[in-house]
């Protein structure tokens, strides 16, 4: 794929986490699944692996504990996540240890 149209999906990407960020809380839970999923099938489209984990973490957060303030670390990964152009599993390994810190776990 050209790199800049990789570059328009990448912006893409960041524009509808940053809505969700935005819209936070006043998006229904189902729609904020429904955006997360989205999300979640353009990174797995386009090899986009660690926007792909950490978006199909955020659905497995979103379904335990619904809109809580964990929402927003998982958003600020996806977007770095987004924004990132090196892949591979080393990659999806790291933001995934990074995700693990942010939560304490």
């Amino acid at each position: 794929m050209k790199h800049d149209a990789m570059l328009a999906i990448r912006a893409d990407v960041v524009r509808r986490i940053d809505a969700i960020a935005e819209q936070r809380g006043h998006m229904p839970l189902a729609a904020m699944c429904e955006e997360v999923d989205g999300i979640r099938h353009v990174a797995r489209s386009y090899g986009l692996e660690p926007l792909e984990r950490l978006a199909s973490m955020l659905e497995s957060a979103l379904a335990l504990d619904g809109h809580g303030p964990v929402v927003l670390s998982y958003l600020d990964m996806m977007r770095d996540a987004a924004a990132c152009e090196d892949v591979g599993p080393h990659v999806s390994t790291a933001y995934l240890a990074a995700m693990s810190l942010r939560m304490g776990a």
